[in-house]
């Protein structure tokens, strides 16, 4: 799976998440506080996003993501190594 693969369902997570974004607001370099999410709902779309691409991260080990494109690199890294063992 690609990273712009990776953006989408986080992204389409984003917006089952926050009703009042819309597609084109999301952007890679954006925060999702910006956009809006609260921790509950930062929390959700990232476990949303995991278990859509069946990868478990630690919520802990994330904590130090700034943005979107740190979470989407995130899993892709993991979604790597799932599939290389």
């Amino acid at each position: 799976m690609t990273k712009n693969e990776i953006f989408e369902v986080v992204k389409k997570n984003i917006l089952e998440v926050l009703s009042d974004v819309s597609a084109d607001q999301i952007r890679v370099d954006c925060q999702l506080k910006d956009l809006g999410a609260n921790s509950i709902d930062r929390v959700e779309i990232t476990t949303m996003s995991m278990e859509a691409l069946g990868i478990n991260i630690p919520l802990v080990d994330l904590a130090g993501v700034s943005n979107i494109q740190g979470l989407v690199d995130q899993l892709y890294e993991k979604s790597q190594s799932k599939g290389s063992r």
